[in-house]
């Protein structure tokens, strides 16, 4: 969906993940809404999980996982 706003790298501190999608990311049948954060590593796939299913950062419905607006998924995470 894209972002609202783009960010240098002067304009977050160095703890932050960047707006966007990370390095050697793995994406399967998702939904990534505005100004998410996805970091390096990151696996999104719904396989294996339950149609419809609610986490702090995101939440499965019909067998396509949502990352919604602002939301930052951490380095590694598997989803």
């Amino acid at each position: 969906m894209g972002a609202d706003f783009y960010e240098l790298g002067s304009d977050r501190g160095s703890e932050i993940t960047p707006i966007g999608i990370g390095r050697n990311c793995v994406i399967d049948r998702a939904i990534i809404d505005k100004n998410a954060r996805i970091a390096d590593g990151v696996v999104v796939t719904p396989e294996g999980k339950p149609e419809n299913f609610d986490a702090e950062n995101y939440y499965i419905r019909d067998g396509i996982v949502v990352i919604p607006k602002n939301a930052t998924i951490p380095p590694g995470f598997w989803i």
